[in-house]
């Protein structure tokens, strides 16, 4: 199930910093981002192995979550938020503002037979 949590961060007069070290639930194998250049959907898609880490470095994003139960819509917009999307969360991402970075860490490399694209029947 997906789960909002806070990111390390360091404030002083030069700015933020965050950190992403111990609050991970898994190893990253691999790191990716989506620049969104409209309004567009991404994602649409849940997986069989790949747990996923989502962190929107700019504008803000909506991330919708159904585990087969719970359909859930979360707003990423502060880059000290992380969402944990859990293997079996179909996920979708839309872009609120036109500078929208997504950030996103896996556990996995990519493989295409991971993906299920055919979604719960609630969806």
């Amino acid at each position: 199930m997906a789960r909002l949590f806070e990111i390390l961060s360091h404030h002083d007069q030069r700015g933020s910093l965050h950190v992403l070290q111990e609050q991970l639930p898994f190893a990253i194998r691999r790191v990716y981002y989506i620049h969104f250049a409209n309004q567009s959907v991404r994602g649409g898609h849940r997986h069989h192995h790949s747990d996923q880490v989502l962190i929107c470095l700019s504008g803000r994003c909506m991330i919708y979550t159904n585990n087969g139960i719970h359909p859930e819509e979360i707003l990423l917009d502060n880059p000290a938020k992380a969402l944990f999307v859990a293997r079996e969360d179909w996920h979708t991402m839309t872009a609120l503002s036109e500078n929208t970075i997504l950030l996103v860490l896996a556990n996995t490399p990519y493989d295409v037979n991971d993906y299920i694209d055919a979604p719960y029947p609630n969806n």
